[in-house]
């Protein structure tokens, strides 16, 4: 198969979707891989390392979209790239499209194969391939939340691990998957005060256990969520239903109970954003002030850690390619019923429930069309 590996052009987005390491996996295996040049050049792979590897270096994107059976991204297409898919095309790649009705539709009108990373499920509910770039993004979250807080940002000059004799920072976690269970991890490294809010009993007992003594688990409901944040100097919003527009937790109102100067990162803003003032914002332009309360909504937090979220990201991805490639996608998804599950757009179809219902558009089941 002939495999496409363009460049990023999201705003601020270095990541890249495969390393050298898994072209000579794919070229190993007989296929054909055309990477854009520089494409890896943010993560730190040049191009002699690609073709050294293998790859065919092509020089402009639409090369790279015209001879690709299947595409292998990291971010959803943007509009300057909606022309260059055709129709029976594979893309592999983070789309979020419940977040985006645009952005579906063009898609369904390309009669494009869209895979999106984040709704590829394991049995256990575990999703695979947006794990590592959760990871990533609940430690970065803490991270921004700190540099945020700082006076010269306008935060509340509050430092999270406090000091002797002086309380640490509260920070409020609105969710206890990966991303929110990473970052209450790093936040209570740092020394701070956190309180961890979800509606699984399940998850708040593991969680007990494994974290440290100053996180505390408390049961998500309006009435703890509303007591929480009006302490809180740090709000991380990292609520995720799969394939779904995140619900709206946090409402515009609320932020009148939060202390001036305090700081909202939310790390759902791929999926809409569970505060109701988020709206996405880039890395050169990271943050807004709403009601006294900053608000940090960058859409591509890890491209910011280009080179650890590539090789995190393509570790996970890169058996999956292996057998689009090695299968095509019909049998590949046949074959592999959480690779099934990642299905969103088809053949100018949706393939997704919550994407269908989100935008109230006919749904059709993936397996009609193997």
């Amino acid at each position: 198969m002939k495999i496409g590996i363009p460049k990023e052009i999201k705003a601020n987005e270095y990541r890249v979707a495969l390393a050298p390491s898994g072209v000579a996996a794919l070229v190993a295996a007989g296929h054909s891989v055309y990477v854009q040049s520089k494409a890896g050049e943010g993560s730190g792979f040049s191009d002699e390392q690609y073709e050294t590897c293998g790859a065919q270096i092509v020089q402009d994107a639409e090369a790279v979209w015209g001879r690709a059976e299947l595409i292998v991204k990291v971010k959803e297409p943007v509009r300057a790239e909606w022309p260059r898919i055709r129709s029976g095309q594979i893309i592999f790649t983070y789309f979020h499209f419940a977040a985006d009705r645009e952005l579906t539709l063009a898609h369904i009108e390309s009669g494009a194969i869209c895979i999106a990373y984040e709704t590829v499920a394991l049995p256990t509910g575990e999703l695979p391939l947006l794990t590592p770039m959760s990871e990533v993004a609940g430690k970065m979250a803490v991270q921004q939340g700190a540099k945020y807080l700082e006076k010269l940002y306008g935060g509340r000059g509050i430092l999270l691990g406090g000091a002797t004799g002086v309380v640490p920072a509260h920070v409020v976690i609105l969710g206890g998957g990966v991303a929110g269970g990473n970052a209450a991890r790093m936040a209570a490294g740092l020394g701070a005060r956190v309180t961890l809010l979800d509606v699984s009993l399940a998850r708040l007992r593991h969680l007990d256990e494994i974290l440290a003594a100053n996180v505390q688990t408390l049961f998500s409901n309006r009435h703890n969520l509303l007591e929480q944040i009006t302490t809180a100097d740090l709000v991380i919003g990292s609520v995720l239903v799969p394939g779904a527009a995140a619900p709206k937790l946090v409402l515009r109102d609320d932020l009148k109970l939060m202390q001036p100067g305090s700081v909202i990162v939310d790390v759902a803003v791929d999926q809409g954003g569970c505060i109701e003032t988020t709206h996405p914002t880039t890395h050169e332009n990271p943050t807004y002030v709403v009601d006294g309360v900053i608000h940090y909504a960058v859409a591509n937090m890890p491209g910011a850690v280009p080179r650890t979220s590539t090789l995190a990201l393509t570790n996970a991805t890169l058996p999956y390619v292996l057998q689009l490639a090695n299968k095509g996608w019909k049998i590949a998804l046949r074959d592999n019923m959480p690779l099934l599950r990642g299905l969103n757009v088809a053949a100018g179809k949706i393939t997704c429930l919550p994407v269908a219902d989100t935008f109230g558009l006919p749904y059709s089941a993936a397996e009609k069309l193997l």
